[in-house]
């Protein structure tokens, strides 16, 4: 067949490294920039094929995330905006790992498995791509492995990660979840963002600021792009833009996540807020400094806990009976799953770490909200409660009416195909303005518990083995067991291990009462893991 033989020719263009082996994870491949033209011409190959297999509009993204600069990685988009679905990132795996004699082979078994029909010319890709150096030319690469196949492409260039999830939904639609444009995003949630802080009408100008970090990446380009959208409705300050820092360094929710500090170089006034992007805008934490100069992080958690009280009093409001749930994981603090249960008596779901299986269990519900305490979330609103709010926006007065107006503009805010660092900056902006509240009044919800996150050098992390979400481990044996003896100690003590997905060390969370006593907690759990898990080096040293 002439289409084999295209894809073999330009195959030899996209060589792969002998030996090189890859693993589409979470969040797709990432690796040094160096080693993935072989991959991105392969996913260009692979995402044709699925749009084949779905006959419907796929989409690549290049990107890695808050990875340093020196790095990409690729990202493959499903029709309705969510992630690669898993049987598919298995294709992924074996594609981009296969030997270049093999190539062809791989294709011919995977388009039999799904019972692909190549004589098909309607494959469409819809291609984008962060501000790395190199994220051009490897985009260059995935719309050469599109063309192989005889695929049409739509290259949107620069935009983050959440707008061309954003983009597929909008089109494969058929414009129902929007316009497929960059602008056509930025006035949908513009205009919601306007409608909503409408019922805030006494904001001051100082109300209205906010500082922005955007990590030296994509976000803080289209944020700025964004800007006359939003008619001053909010007055950003952008820092880290690009202009003169390097992307992820020393900047970006990942670095003020883990350093529990603000961005190198920044200067806050006590009370002042502030938030980061991470380096392709999936990610969003939020911060600020108090009177005394104390650094306080607001998380995925607080940003959770915000969102889903702001939904549940218009619920209560709008007198509709809708079930809405959190969805967390094992890294959840303790003191915000405790605030949820027992203070707002909203449902609250642990699921494993990784974003596509808190989206999946928060499909379950009329409303999930879930973020990742890395700050990567959104909410999903059921078909039949967007139904039941459009109904109740048109067949109510009074009080009723105006909270399911509310409840309408926040569903077009929101970006429910991902975590959208600037959909959710604009939706925790709008719900602080209608309730009055300050940062540290948000912060001020509930107090975390003190935790440690530690790591512990194994020969093979496969030895792991775990159930419950991650929060328990049945393998190897007596490690649950000793945990537990050491939890018991320790005053709202709580601690868990998982292994890595990407190299051979186990991740270590504990939490207490103090941060003494978490800190003493995870340096015991790690020598359990290091005795037990057949670890590597020396023994952990306590903190």
């Amino acid at each position: 067949m002439a289409q084999w033989q295209e894809v073999s020719e330009k195959s030899k263009l996209h060589p792969k490294p002998v030996g090189l082996v890859l693993q589409y994870g979470t969040a797709g491949f990432r690796t040094n920039a160096d080693h993935l033209d072989h991959v991105m011409f392969r996913m260009g190959l692979l995402a044709t094929l699925r749009s084949l297999n779905t006959k419907a509009i796929i989409g690549v993204m290049v990107t890695a995330s808050h990875n340093p600069e020196e790095d990409n990685g690729v990202k493959l988009i499903d029709p309705m905006g969510e992630m690669l679905t898993p049987a598919w990132e298995v294709y992924a795996t074996q594609l981009a790992n296969a030997e270049q004699d093999h190539l062809i082979s791989v294709l011919k078994d995977l388009a039999r498995k799904e019972s692909i029909d190549l004589t098909n010319r309607e494959a469409e890709v819809f291609v984008g791509r962060d501000t790395r150096s190199s994220s051009a030319r490897l985009s260059d690469a995935v719309l050469d492995g599109v063309t192989a196949l005889d695929g049409r492409n739509k290259d949107y260039g620069l935009v983050t990660t959440p707008q061309l999830h954003y983009m597929v939904c909008c089109c494969n639609t058929r414009g129902g979840y929007g316009k497929a444009s960059v602008e056509g995003y930025y006035s949908k949630l513009s205009q919601a963002f306007i409608q909503l802080t409408k019922s805030a009408p006494n904001r001051t100008d100082d109300q209205k600021c906010l500082l922005v970090d955007g990590a030296n990446g994509i976000g803080a380009l289209k944020l700025r792009e964004m800007e006359p959208y939003l008619q001053g409705a909010l007055k950003v300050s952008l820092f880290c833009d690009g202009t003169g820092g390097k992307l992820n360094h020393q900047c970006g929710a990942d670095f003020v996540k883990v350093q529990q500090n603000s961005p190198k170089g920044i200067v806050m006034k006590a009370g002042e807020r502030c938030c980061s992007f991470d380096g392709d805008a999936d990610r969003i934490v939020y911060y600020y400094s108090d009177d005394h100069g104390r650094f306080h992080l607001l998380d995925g958690d607080k940003i959770a806990t915000l969102i889903s009280t702001f939904l549940k009093e218009l619920l209560t409001k709008a007198g509709l009976d809708l079930k809405i749930a959190v969805v967390q994981t094992a890294y959840a603090n303790g003191s915000s799953t405790r605030y949820l249960e027992d203070t707002m008596k909203v449902i609250v779901r642990c699921a494993k770490t990784g974003v596509k299986h808190l989206h999946h269990v928060a499909q379950e519900f009329d409303i999930g909200v879930y973020f990742e305490a890395n700050g990567h979330g959104t909410v999903l609103f059921s078909k039949a409660a967007e139904e039941k709010i459009q109904q109740l926006c048109d067949d109510s007065d009074g009080e009723r009416r105006g909270a399911a107006t509310l409840l309408k503009n926040s569903v077009d805010l929101i970006n429910q195909t991902v975590g959208d660092a600037i959909s959710d900056m604009l939706l925790i902006e709008a719900i602080l303005a209608i309730k009055g509240m300050t940062v540290q009044q948000w912060d001020a919800i509930y107090t975390d518990l003190p935790n440690r996150q530690l790591k512990v050098k194994v020969s093979d992390r496969r030895v792991i083995d775990t159930k419950d979400a991650e929060r328990k481990t049945v393998s190897p044996a007596g490690l649950q067991e000793a945990i537990d003896r050491l939890v018991e100690r320790h005053q709202d003590g709580r601690s868990f291990v998982r292994p890595s997905g990407t190299e051979d060390v186990v991740r270590v969370y504990s939490e207490a009462a103090t941060q003494e006593s978490a800190d003493a907690l995870g340096h015991e759990v790690s020598l359990a893991v290091y005795r037990l898990a057949g670890g590597v080096g020396g023994e952990p040293k306590p903190l």
